[in-house]
């Protein structure tokens, strides 16, 4: 079987890192553009420029042609009608990285399919992606270009998937450990569903190269789903300390983030976890048989803080997030 050649825009995030390995094992001849910043993953072949700098880019990539490209870094419009121009004609197949929050919210049914309306009034991260996605469908049908939509949903390896910081901070496990208050949105009973990288990785990779997939869109996520309050305290578990929850209605979260200056958590948070989210996994299992998410979240999330405990210099503490946590509370009650 001829060996396939990939091109992963990006590569080296929490998602595509995982991907990228499980690649490369599978006899994959990888290549990463990227623009240089993170150390490369061993095997990967390294190609250095900016893929906003389109003129870069072309002079770069002249002497390829590619099976496959995979671009996790398009946000807008403008990054998918340009990648259009670069690849078409270049690769057999172009995997869009979506996102799930780009489905209907609020929801009309808590189990999502990718038949599901594609509508977010609430957050303009999602709509920009189903901008592109409506772009590279309609490039699919007037001249083909060989899209496949891919609708990760929360994905979590090297990031803690609580707490109201960034997904790089250790802050909400601090918190946890110190018996300081963590807030859950709502009444933490919501439905969510957390999807290991590696896991996630499996569904991707069947993807690759699949002609039956041109013009599809998928969600990859695991079946395991929780309630808020259910992930809170697994990882308090981990850290074998309890986790003191104090529970706020979402809307005070986002009104109270406007006032200090964090926009985008209202986004977040009415645009995607304030609703259930449980995902039917029947057609990626139909495209790739192999696909089956079996790292559960009490497992998974232990590897997560090991991989964090492992080098005190990634257990960042945000003093700027801890402010506004201790202020949001005070203020709520």
């Amino acid at each position: 079987m001829k060996q396939m050649k990939v091109l992963f825009i990006g590569g080296t995030g929490n998602i595509s890192s995982a991907v990228s390995k499980l690649a490369l094992e599978r006899g994959v001849d990888l290549y990463h553009l990227n623009r240089g910043n993170k150390p490369a993953i061993l095997g990967v072949k390294n190609l250095v420029a900016d893929i906003g700098d389109s003129t870069a880019v072309k002079k770069t990539l002249s002497d390829h042609t590619w099976d496959v490209v995979v671009n996790w870094v398009a946000y807008t419009p403008e990054d998918v009608t340009r990648d259009i121009n670069i690849f078409e004609g270049k690769t057999g197949q172009y995997i869009f990285i979506s996102s799930a929050s780009a489905y209907q919210k609020p929801p009309q049914h808590y189990i999502i399919k990718e038949t599901t309306p594609l509508e977010n009034p609430f957050w303009d991260y999602s709509r920009n992606k189903i901008a592109c996605e409506n772009l590279l469908m309609d490039a699919y049908l007037k001249k083909k270009f060989p899209v496949t939509i891919v609708r990760p949903s929360h994905t979590y390896s090297t990031v803690i998937p609580v707490t109201l910081g960034g997904w790089t901070e250790y802050t909400g496990v601090d918190r946890i450990k110190k018996g300081l208050p963590v807030v859950v949105q709502g009444d933490g009973s919501s439905l969510w569903t957390l999807t290991h990288a590696d896991d996630f990785a499996i569904g991707l990779l069947g993807l690759l190269g699949n002609n039956q997939a041109l013009g599809e869109a998928f969600h990859i996520t695991s079946d395991e789903v929780l309630t808020w309050n259910q992930i809170y305290n697994a990882v308090a578990q981990v850290t074998g300390y309890a986790a003191n929850i104090v529970h706020i209605p979402s809307d005070y979260i986002a009104d109270f983030a406007d006032l200090h200056h964090y926009p985008s958590m209202r986004g977040s948070l009415l645009g995607d976890k304030t609703h259930c989210a449980v995902f039917d996994n029947s057609k990626i299992k139909n495209f790739v048989p192999d696909f089956k998410a079996s790292i559960s979240f009490s497992e998974g999330i232990k590897k997560t803080l090991q991989w964090f405990e492992s080098e005190p210099s990634r257990m960042i503490v945000n003093e700027e997030t801890n402010r506004f946590i201790d202020s949001l509370i005070t203020a709520y009650r």
